[in-house]
């Protein structure tokens, strides 16, 4: 098996950068480039699905983004302790009739020993907004990186 490094226990600053490389991934919006974090058989919640092992992952992450265009996320480390990480993220995405949203959520997240994700437990609510309101588009820049996003 290949480790996924930082690897637990996780310390501030390898929390942050597990946190940096999960949001990196998810706004490639590739599902099976976001799926290799995970173990074999990891167990997800997100929202009211309940998911277990890579394929699921595979499968409702390429249904996700088939639904949410021009999906951009940024995540947060809330805090850490040992092979575990709780984040609170936000992302914006486009629906297929143009309405624009602002997701909020908060995650918890397991580790194995190799570094992979073996649990994950979504919470999320969403918010229409106004195209004009929009305030993150693409991938973080770097000179963002480790910065708070506001809460509103």
């Amino acid at each position: 098996m290949t480790d996924r490094p930082p690897l637990p226990p996780f310390d501030r600053d390898t929390a942050a950068q597990k946190v940096q490389a999960a949001e990196d991934a998810w706004n490639t919006r590739d599902p099976h480039k976001v799926a290799l974090a995970y173990s074999e058989n990891s167990v997800w919640r997100n929202r009211e699905t309940f998911l277990t092992g890579r394929a699921e992952i595979v499968e409702f992450l390429t249904g996700k983004w088939e639904r949410e265009r021009e999906y951009a996320l940024r995540k947060d480390l809330w805090a850490f302790d040992g092979n575990r990480i709780a984040v609170r993220f936000q992302y914006e995405c486009r629906d297929a009739e143009g309405r624009w949203w602002r997701s909020y959520g908060n995650e918890l997240w397991e580790f194995d020993e190799h570094g992979l994700m073996t649990r994950r437990e979504a919470s999320i609510n969403d918010v229409p907004i106004e195209e004009r309101e929009r305030r993150i588009f693409g991938p973080r820049p770097e000179r963002e990186r480790g910065a708070t996003f506001p809460v509103r």
